[in-house]
Parts: C-alpha cells; structure tokens; sequence
C-alpha cells in the first residue's frame, strides 16, 4: 500500500495473520456467550506476548516495542476484524503512563502490564455524568497520607479481568478542591464491589459492570501525577481510544466488505450471481468508498500524530477520524446483514455479529454527537485550515 514503509508492511502482515488465526474461534465463542475456556484464553495471551504486537503504544524506556501512530493503527485495524472480542489479546496499557509513572507505579504495575503480567481497567463514567467525564459525583478527600474515595462507577471495562484499577474522582477539599484526581487501586480492595453485571448486546468475556467505591483508601503514593490532573490523563487516553476505536472499526468494515463481496459473487438468484442485480452493487460500491475514504483519514491522522502537529488540532481530528470511521461501519454493517438477507440475521454469520458489535462504537470513548460538538467548537475557534491541515 502506497506510504506504508516495509516495516510498516511487515507489522500489518504479521498482525493480519495472527489476527486470521482468531477467525476460527468466532462462532464457538459466540455459542458460548463469549466465555473463553481458560486453556484458550491463556494460549491466545502468550501467543500475543510472543507475537511482538502486545502493548504497541508502549516506548522501549519501559519494555514496549515503540510502533509509531501509525504502526499502532495498522495493528489496531486488524483487531477489528475479529468479532466476540478474541483480538483483544493483543492489548495496549495506558499509553500516557510512562511519561508520568512514578518509580514505585513503574515497578509495581506499569513494567508488569507492558510484560503482560497485570491487566487493568478503567473506573471513570457515572450514571448521570453521560458524555461528560467532567461531571463525577465520585468523591476524594485527604486524610493523611491516604485519600478515601466514595462513588459509583458504571461500564467498568475489563474489571472481571483487571487485577488493578484507574478509578478518577472530584477533590473535595484542599488547594485543588472541585478538580480532578486519577488514582491507581490494586484489585481487589476493600470497599470495592460489584454492583450488578449487565448483559451487554456483544458476547465478549470482558464484563462491564457497575462497580462502588464505598470508603476506598488508598495510599497518595498511587496518585497519578498530581492533583488536579487527572482529567488531563483522562483526556490524552480518550484522543488515543478514538483513532483506536476508528482503527479497529475501519479493520471491521473491511472483513464486511470482503465477505459480502465473497457473497454476492457466489449466491445464485434466478440464474445470476447476487452480485449482479444493481441495488446489490450499489450496496457493494457505497460501502468499498466509505471503506477507503474512512482508512486513508485514519492514517492521515496518524501520520499527523507521528508528526507531532498540535495537540489541540489533534484533539479534532480525532475526533473526526472515530466520527467518520465508526459511522461508516455501522452502515457498512446494515449493508453487510441486508446483502447476506436470512443468513445475515444468524448468529453464526460475522455480519450479525458486527451489526451488534460495532453498535458502541458510536458511543463509547465519546458518542457520536460529541464529537460533532468537539471537532464544530475546534472549526469556531481554529479554522478550518487549521483543523483540516489545508
């Protein structure tokens, strides 16, 4: 592909062929709910480990393999071709942690995640904050030499699987009262507890439950950098998510398009190939731009990224690449299901399973709207040259 370096090409072909060899577990951990028998489970965790593609957005100061932006993003797109979840194996640690660890976060839980050793999960969004990370009603006060944190978190990602959690709250006293902490907790601690488990429209084994913090303590070494930053953190790892999130949507619609194009040219409907009936082809043809307009933004975005341009024009754009890319998947999958007819609406078909899968994705890491509300105020305040990179 014309601007990818052999490097780049190599990391693509070796994460498009670990990526493959996951295909094959698809439909059996769908049957299964997304439950992973724990032997395949650990197979598939050494395997990434091995593979040279775990913790990509880690430096080589801290044991990551250093992937540029862009590298990232080639790896990230081949994680979103497998459904239920299996990709997720390859994983990526907070990717602003290394900058900011202090020695005893580094020896403790950052090194031990970029081995692969520790998994950890995040403990931000709230019931009534919505979008607005900003609005918690999670609290954190100092007593000592510790902070004792009350709050109830939802959509916990991975916590069934985490063994330490980020969990952000609001000061409630102090020079920095009203802002923002980020603190690191090991898992399980007392005063944690699921709440409830919801079932989720995908059958992934990571759970998201609602989880409260009822008289956390924990100790102010575990703060991460200090206080009043923690929306900060929050911040870069969303700008991260989201051309993470646009990646993985972009490698999705790409597995769509191959198999309903596979399809449509073998499906034999009164003497002629599916694909041959022109509303079928318009479906076809619609979702391969869509598909190459939302991959080569991605990757303009990321080799911005790499470029090191503005922080805040990056702030934008990506905003504007998981916009573009998540949307985009979310109608080649409607396609994908009406291409395929009954066998589209089977469980057992990769089409359902993305028709579902790829639902959040307009959701999660910032909705839809949002991002329209970050990339207009940008356009207000910057331009559109400035924005657009004219």
């Amino acid at each position: 592909m014309t601007g990818l370096s052999d490097t780049d090409l190599d990391i693509r072909r070796r994460a498009r062929e670990f990526t493959d060899a996951l295909i094959p577990y698809e439909v059996e951990t769908e049957m299964a709910g997304g439950a992973v028998p724990p032997e395949l489970a650990e197979k598939l965790h050494h395997a990434a480990l091995e593979s040279g593609l775990y913790a990509t957005n880690m430096p080589t100061s801290v044991g990551g393999p250093g992937f540029t932006a862009l590298q990232q993003v080639l790896v990230q797109e081949q994680v979103g071709r497998v459904t239920n979840g299996l990709a997720w194996c390859l994983h990526t640690p907070p990717q602003w942690w290394s900058e900011v660890a202090t020695e005893e976060q580094r020896e403790r839980w950052l090194l031990p995640a970029v081995r692969g050793e520790r998994h950890e999960c995040y403990a931000i969004t709230e019931e009534h904050a919505g979008s607005d990370v900003s609005d918690l009603a999670t609290t954190a006060r100092r007593e000592g030499d510790e902070y004792v944190v009350d709050g109830v978190k939802w959509h916990v990602t991975s916590f069934n699987v985490a063994d330490y959690c980020f969990v952000q709250a609001v000061l409630t006293e102090g020079e920095h009262a009203g802002e923002h902490v980020l603190l690191v907790v090991d898992l399980p601690s007392p005063g944690i507890e699921v709440v409830r488990t919801p079932a989720y429209s995908h059958h992934i084994a990571d759970e998201h439950p609602i989880v409260s913090f009822t008289g956390v303590r924990i100790p102010a070494s575990q703060l991460i950098g200090a206080e009043g930053e923690g929306m900060t953190f929050t911040q870069d790892w969303f700008r991260f998510e989201r051309v993470m999130v646009a990646a993985r949507c972009v490698g999705a619609s790409s597995r769509l398009v191959e198999e309903m194009t596979a399809f449509a040219g073998e499906r034999m409907v009164g003497g002629h190939r599916l694909g041959d009936h022109q509303l079928v082809t318009g479906m076809l043809a619609d979702s391969a731009a869509e598909l190459f307009a939302g991959r080569a933004a991605l990757y303009d975005v990321a080799r911005a990224i790499d470029a090191g341009e503005d922080r805040k024009v990056l702030h934008a754009r990506a905003s504007m690449v998981k916009l573009l890319c998540s949307e985009t998947a979310g109608r080649i999958a409607d396609r994908a299901v009406q291409v395929f007819g009954g066998r589209g609406y089977m469980r057992e078909n990769v089409a359902e399973r993305m028709f579902r899968e790829l639902r959040v994705e307009r959701i999660w890491e910032g909705a839809s709207e949002i991002q329209r509300v970050i990339v207009g105020q940008q356009l207000l305040k910057r331009g559109p040259s400035a924005v657009l990179g004219d």
